[in-house]
């Protein structure tokens, strides 16, 4: 039976951390940021993890 192929867009969107975990980016930093604080934005800088209900499913698109 062949390899299962991974998730090309949650590849994109997700990576895995070194003990395993896996990181995202915070949604609404795309567009409309003249309305938004600018506390608001920098803290939608930084990554954070994808909740632990979430994580098994993600590991299986990422291959």
């Amino acid at each position: 039976m062949p390899k299962m192929k991974s998730n090309r867009a949650s590849m994109k969107r997700f990576k895995k951390t070194g003990t395993g975990k896996v990181r995202r980016r915070k949604a609404y930093k795309s567009h409309l940021l003249t309305s938004k604080s600018p506390k608001r934005k920098r803290k939608l800088r930084k990554g954070t993890e994808v909740s632990k209900a979430d994580q098994k499913k993600i590991k299986r698109m990422l291959g």
